[in-house]
Formats: C-alpha cells, sequence, structure tokens
C-alpha cells in the first residue's frame, strides 16, 4: 500500500467478549411526514437489498458525502473470526467495525500522524496499528484500550505485520529498517536495514509458518527474511518498478508483490522464481490479498478498481468498480465469503466473493460525513425539534427531520437516503 513519506505531507486473558449485543442501529427511511428511523437488523435489510438487485447491476449502499473516516483509508484488516474490521486512515485515527453488518462500534485516538496499516492477532485479542507519527500501537480488543506506544521509526512505520503464532510483531519504515518485537509485551528484539540506497520499506508480511518474512521497498526488490532471527536469506531483483505491497498464500508457497507499474508478480517460495507476471491495471497496484483456499488474489490500483485473479494460473476473473479515488489496501476475510476494500474517497466498501458484486452496507460514520460546528441531526418527537451531534443514540419514537444540521458546508444539499449508525 503506498505512503508519502511525512515530510511530503501528514494527512492527516479471558477470550474474547462475543459482540452479539450490537450496537443500536437504525435505518432511515422516507416517510409522509419527514425521514422516519426504524431500529432493524441491517444484516437482514442488505440481504434483502442484495437480492433486489438486477444482476450485473452496481449496488448503491451509500449516498455521496457518506464517509467512513475523515481521510483516506489507508489499511484494513478483519479479524479471524471475520467479525470485525479495522481500518486505520489519513485522520489519524483507528476504526472498528462490526461484521457483515458494518455498524461502528468505536473510534480510536492517539497517532498523531495517518494510520497506514493495521493487523489482528491470531486470537482476535490483540490490534497493532502503525502510523506515520513513528510509532506502533497495540490495542486490546474488543474494547479497544490502549495498552502500549512503541517507538518504532522516527520518521514513520509504513507496515505491521503479527506472526501466526502472536508471538512476534514485524514492522517496516520509511527509515529502510525493519524491527521485530516480541508481543504481548512489546520488547525490541532485533532491528536491521534494508541494504539499499534510501529505500522505503512500503509492505511486510510474514509466512503462515511464520518462519519467512517478506518486504516490499521502493528500491524494486522484495527480501526474505528468515524468523525470529531476522537474516536476510534472499533479495529477489531484476525489476523495474518500486513493490507497493505483497502477500503470502496460506500455503506458503506463493508470493504475490504488487508495483509501482502496474503489475503483479507472482513467486514462488522458498527459492523466490518468477512464476509469472499479471497485468491489467494501468496504474500502480497499491494492495494485494490472497484468499484462505489460495484461489483468489484480489489487487487495488491507482486506476480506482479492484480486480479479481485466480491462482494460481492468473487469470482475470473479475474487475470491481465503484471507488472514485485510488483504492488503497483490501482484506479478505476468514471464510473468504467477503473482500474489504478501502480508498483515497474515505471511503470503504464491502463486496461478496467469488462473484464480486458490491454489497448494500455503508460504512458510515456521521461525523466523517460533514465538517464543521454545525455537524448533527435534527429530530422531531411530539411536535417538538430537537437538535444532537451526529453520532448521538435517538430516543425511541423519533422522527428523523434531517440526518445533519441543514446549511453545513457539505451536507446543505438535504437529508441523502443512507444507513446511520451511532457511536
Amino acid at each position: 500500500m503506498k505512503t508519502e513519506k511525512p515530510e511530503d505531507g501528514m494527512e492527516a486473558r479471558k477470550p474474547p467478549a462475543r459482540i452479539d449485543a450490537r450496537p443500536e442501529v437504525y435505518a432511515i427511511h422516507r416517510g409522509q411526514s419527514g425521514w422516519a428511523l426504524s431500529r432493524r437488523s441491517l444484516f437482514s435489510a442488505a440481504a434483502a437489498a442484495m437480492a433486489a438487485v438486477p444482476k450485473g447491476a452496481q449496488a448503491a449502499s451509500c449516498a455521496a458525502g457518506a464517509q467512513a473516516h475523515l481521510g483516506p483509508i489507508r489499511g484494513v484488516a478483519i479479524s479471524p473470526d471475520g467479525r470485525l474490521l479495522a481500518s486505520g486512515s489519513g485522520d489519524s485515527t483507528v476504526k472498528l467495525w462490526s461484521l457483515p453488518d458494518g455498524a461502528l462500534l468505536k473510534t480510536l485516538t492517539g497517532h498523531s500522524a495517518f494510520v497506514g496499516s493495521v493487523a489482528f492477532s491470531p486470537n482476535g485479542q490483540l490490534l497493532a496499528s502503525g502510523s506515520a507519527d513513528g510509532t506502533v500501537k497495540l490495542w486490546s480488543l474488543p474494547g479497544g484500550t490502549l495498552l502500549s506506544t512503541l517507538n518504532a521509526n522516527s520518521v514513520g512505520v509504513s507496515s505491521v505485520a503479527i506472526s501466526p503464532d502472536g508471538r512476534l510483531l514485524a514492522s517496516g519504515g520509511y527509515d529502510n529498517l525493519i524491527k521485530l518485537w516480541s508481543l504481548p509485551n512489546g520488547a525490541l528484539l532485533k532491528t536491521a536495514g534494508v541494504e539499499s540506497f534510501n529505500p522505503w520499506v512500503t509492505s511486510v508480511v510474514i509466512s503462515p509458518t511464520g518462519a519467512l518474512l517478506a518486504l516490499g521497498s521502493t528500491d524494486a526488490t522484495i527480501d526474505l527474511w528468515s524468523l525470529p532471527d531476522g537474516t536476510l536469506l534472499k533479495a529477489l531483483t531484476g525489476r523495474s518498478f518500486s513493490v507497493w505491497s505483497v502477500a503470502i498464500s496460506p500455503n506458503g508457497q506463493l508470493l504475490a508483490s504488487g508495483s509501482s507499474g502496474g503489475t503483479i508478480e507472482l513467486w514462488s517460495l522458498p527459492d523466490g522464481a518468477l512464476l509469472k507476471t499479471l497485468t491489467g491495471h494501468p496504474r500502480t497496484v497499491e494492495t494485494v490479498a490472497i484468499s484462505p483456499d489460495g484461489r483468489v488474489l484480489a489487487s487495488g490500483s491507482d486506476d480506482q478498481t479492484i480486480k479479481l485473479w485466480s491462482l494460481p494460473d492468473g487469470a482475470l476473473l473479475n474487475t470491481l468498480a465503484g471507488h472514485t479515488a485510488d483504492v488503497q489496501t483490501v482484506a479478505i476475510s476468514p471464510d473468504g465469503r467477503l473482500l474489504a476494500s478501502g480508498s483515497y474517497d474515505d471511503t470503504i466498501k464491502l463486496w461478496s466473493l467469488p462473484d464480486g458484486k458490491p454489497l448494500p452496507v455503508c460504512l458510515m460514520d456521521p461525523a466523517a460525513g460533514c465538517s464543521g460546528s454545525g455537524n448533527g441531526v435534527t429530530y422531531t418527537i411530539s411536535g417538538v425539534s430537537h437538535s444532537v451531534p451526529s453520532g448521538s443514540p435517538l430516543p425511541p419514537g423519533a422522527v428523523c427531520t434531517c440526518n445533519t444540521v441543514p446549511f453545513s458546508a457539505c451536507c446543505s444539499v438535504g437529508c441523502p437516503n443512507v444507513y446511520w449508525y451511532p457511536n
């Protein structure tokens, strides 16, 4: 996933609790007396809406201006149980969303610059976030309590990955350093440099066995390191373009990399032989992900599309359109049935797999949809009008008159027909 150097401008032991107790979820619909809110199962609503979408049609789940963050989505990850989505953004926050309904559960604050990468631990009890502020933060789940802050890279952290046994964290940064940390205590185990002239480490991934670390960098190489000792095994060279993302197949035998040349390379592991080059994106491939069964590769690009490819043959299966800016990050759920994508358009979209249909679920933070002091919600009860901040729960019987206070800078167009989630 491509990130800017900080100087280029910062954009801004109990098992985990079950998330059966969802926050209140409301659906907004137009009624004779205005916009009515009703509690409902959003997943049921989404399923019904999906069934009503004509074959081949795009499902419009969010109105214009409905955003997940106040900045570009730089990283997304799905929890091991498939019930949580974490997103990191140019607004310096991490958000937790429930799946598949897309309700916003919590916003995690504390970073002071854009969050470019997020990763769940294998047991789902820990989330790591890496930021251009030079730190990695460790958060407990599902509550989102900040456990510790690791001072990782002086000029910014570009990518984080957690080992399959949950005992090791790898972080890569703009200072061309890789750092290995023990978990859960966050002790620094090793610091190593990429041996090239001033590259950025753009992406790190740990193999399913936990014995191999692969990293991509702007010097057009992919380095393979042994774990846990951090010894450089091999550098995959001969390419002409920066590597922005790397992913390893579930069987550990295939490495996929996306480049600024618009290509995706498939490499065999552990020998590092180049197997195939996939073409189809006309611009930089920012992000790649491989499905849990190893049969589908997803790639996101500056061309605003996501492409699905079959593995290992590399045939193009589908092109997914819907974002209006660069697709920076993609993640596939553990059951392989859902794809999440994050973009520079400040939105997160959900797609079904393997068919690639857009899911009519809107991941929306009302506070991100509009800026300024006028941001809020108006409703009436018994003829009396009330205004509350966006994200505030509405009382039973409330009739929504607008989901943002009129005349705010970006919302004076009226009341969009979108799903609204209280924080």
